[in-house]
């Protein structure tokens, strides 16, 4: 049972840590942009299109600076999301809730980026990165899940166990 516990843990630490520099990541934006494209070693589609999302973004923060409060919110987002999953870090069984969540939201993903992204123009293949999160979030959520149904199980029996031990021995 601790290695279950253990193995939960990990996954968990390495799903907070990710909450958290997605969230710092989203601040940046501008100097990250700038790094990636000076930085990227193929010239292409992808990296025009980062060219074009720099210029975008240095223009809006020109004109509309009051727009990248969406990315503090968005960086806000991703921290509550990363305290989110101390309760699980502590009790996995009794905070599973917050895993289940979690996949919801890992499913969820992909249709919005889907359809949000149509309607906003961006590339398939941006799309398609989008939607990776989902994926990519489910593989360590699902592992997460199946271990903590084994100790819900392994609690449930312990308890069952304890309480018929407990009635055996207080009616005598």
């Amino acid at each position: 049972m601790n290695k279950e516990k253990q193995i939960i843990r990990n996954w968990l630490k390495f799903f907070i840590l990710s909450f958290f520099v997605s969230g710092l990541m989203a601040i940046p934006v501008e100097p990250e942009l700038k790094f990636l494209i000076n930085h990227f070693p193929f010239d292409g589609s992808i990296k025009g299109w980062l060219q074009e999302l720099l210029l975008a973004i240095q223009q809006t923060g020109k004109d509309y600076p009051y727009l990248f409060y969406g990315y503090d919110w968005l960086a806000f987002f991703h921290f509550v999301m990363a305290f989110l999953f101390i309760g699980p870090l502590k009790n996995p069984v009794k905070n599973k809730w917050v895993i289940e969540f979690s996949i919801i939201v890992c499913i969820l993903i992909i249709p919005f980026a889907l359809i949000a992204g149509h309607f906003r123009d961006m590339p398939f293949w941006w799309r398609f990165m989008d939607c990776s999160f989902g994926f990519v979030g489910l593989v360590p959520l699902v592992i997460c899940l199946q271990k903590i149904k084994r100790l819900e199980t392994e609690e449930k029996v312990e308890t069952e166990t304890k309480n018929a031990y407990n009635l055996l021995f207080t009616q005598t």
